[in-house]
């Protein structure tokens, strides 16, 4: 938070005609460095850079910094771009449906593709495969920023969401792949952590940097600094040291997909069945979460209870806030976190939703009925982040490092299907019940808790070692 801290300052100490467009391509950098110094990393001396960071009993090891600066860098210019162009499609088409037709559109060949990107990020180098992606993400925004000008703007954006979107359906799992390949076993967790604290800061952060650009500078400034984000994140990876994974690549490219697919499957069937379950509870989380915080809530504040979007404003920060205060907790209670205790976050996530839904069946004011919405689905982002966070360590600390590229994208792929199925099927629900909204939000909150009931067996059978497979 240090990065936006400054800022603001500075738009207040400052006109903003003092900055020049080229300006904004050093605030990434800025912002990343400091979030790095308010987390507490410290860079390894130069001279020990050689040695692999799986040395190092240190989270912020020289690897793993250089992996979240990188990341901070991507995910701000990325998320910061997209809101820029929602607000520019908005201005343009006065329809910001289409924004959002095009990011779901966007989503299609990311799901297909996302399972070629564990592939690659198990048979290739991947500090090399982040490099290249990240290179070739700005390279495309630049392209779309010099045509933007040229005219067929709509087209050249949905191009672009395209082509950002296939991007990081390899890029993903390549990440996910690299954090316990850095860090050693015990820091694996907290490791997880701060990658979803960054991703969840950048979320919060982007609105405000992505409204501050473009209504100081237009849409042309916004594109080239996140051109330079993308190269300096391409930049920070170069400095990732990562030993190389054993792969066979004398294979031709079918005998490649259809070896790996198989190895996949037979580990995820018959070694590690475990993994398939644990996917599909968090699948089930998604899909009840994504309906019911992403859909719902923004319909219950704006429609059903009529407030203003500075009330869902807030809400929605609130709720960034929370989903960081979740990591923060899983990364300090990681010595003593274990697998049974998933049981009373999956029952957490449903109980949430039970005083949602009853704040409309008791004669309540609005008011009193948005604070109560606000306050349950705070607690629901919190537990979400502590479950997801937590299960991408277990399934990684049973994955062996040749698959965990391939495990990875299957757990992006499975969160990718899940979350806008949720969308869709709660849209319909919450416009088929806008009059008695507790007949979605009860009855959802109950099947979470009975999911969570049902699973306290298998939680409590689970482990974090790779002893053997759990049924």
């Amino acid at each position: 938070m240090a990065g936006v801290v400054l800022v603001i300052l500075v738009c207040q100490v400052m006109p903003v005609t003092f900055f020049h467009p080229a300006l904004l391509a050093l605030l990434p950098l800025l912002f990343a460095l400091l979030a790095a110094l308010a987390a507490g990393s410290l860079l390894q001396p130069v001279e020990n850079m050689e040695v692999s960071s799986m040395t190092s009993k240190r989270l912020f090891n020289s690897n793993f910094t250089f992996l979240i600066l990188g990341q901070i860098s991507s995910l701000v210019g990325n998320y910061t771009l997209k809101f820029a162009l929602s607000m520019y499609i908005l201005e343009q088409t006065g329809s910001a449906t289409l924004f959002a037709s095009l990011l779901a559109a966007a989503m299609v060949p990311t799901i297909l593709i996302s399972p070629f990107g564990g592939i690659l990020a198990d048979r290739a180098d991947r500090r090399m495969v982040m490099v290249g992606l990240d290179a070739c993400s700005g390279a495309a925004v630049l392209l779309a920023a010099l045509a933007l000008p040229k005219g067929h703007d709509i087209a050249v954006i949905a191009v672009l969401l395209v082509v950002l979107s296939i991007l990081a359906a390899f890029e993903s799992p390549t990440v996910q792949a690299c954090v316990p390949q850095m860090l050693p076993e015990e820091r694996v967790l907290q490791g997880n952590a701060v990658v979803n604290q960054v991703s969840a800061i950048a979320s919060m952060v982007t609105p405000f940097l992505g409204s501050l650009f473009y209504t100081a500078f237009g849409i042309q400034p916004v594109f080239y600094a996140t051109v330079a984000c993308f190269f300096l994140t391409a930049l920070l990876e170069c400095l990732i040291h990562l030993p190389p994974v054993a792969s066979e690549n004398h294979l031709g490219l079918r005998a490649i997909l259809r070896d790996d697919f198989a190895a996949t499957l037979c580990f995820l069937r018959r070694e590690q069945p475990a993994i398939v379950k644990l996917l599909l509870l968090a699948a089930l989380a998604s899909f009840f979460v994504a309906g019911t915080v992403v859909v719902g809530f923004p319909y219950l504040v704006r429609t059903v209870l009529g407030l203003s979007a500075s009330h869902y404003g807030a809400a929605e920060s609130a709720m960034g806030v929370a989903a960081i205060l979740g990591g923060l907790l899983i990364g300090l209670l990681a010595q003593k976190f274990r697998p049974r205790h998933l049981t009373a976050v999956f029952l957490l996530l449903g109980l949430c939703l039970l005083p949602a839904g009853t704040a409309f069946l008791a004669p309540l004011s609005s008011w009193s009925r948005y604070l109560i919405l606000m306050a349950s689905f705070c607690i629901c982002q919190m537990g979400c982040s502590v479950f997801s966070t937590y299960s991408i360590t277990l399934i990684q600390a049973r994955t062996p490092a040749q698959l965990m590229g391939k495990v990875m994208s299957c757990v992006f792929t499975l969160s990718m299907c899940a979350q806008p199925l949720g969308q869709l099927i709660y849209g319909a629900l919450f416009d088929r019940f806008a009059a008695c909204v507790y007949w979605v939000l009860i009855p959802s909150g109950l099947i979470l808790c009975v999911i969570g009931c049902g699973s306290a067996g298998f939680f409590a059978r689970l482990r974090e070692n790779q002893a053997g497979p759990i049924k």
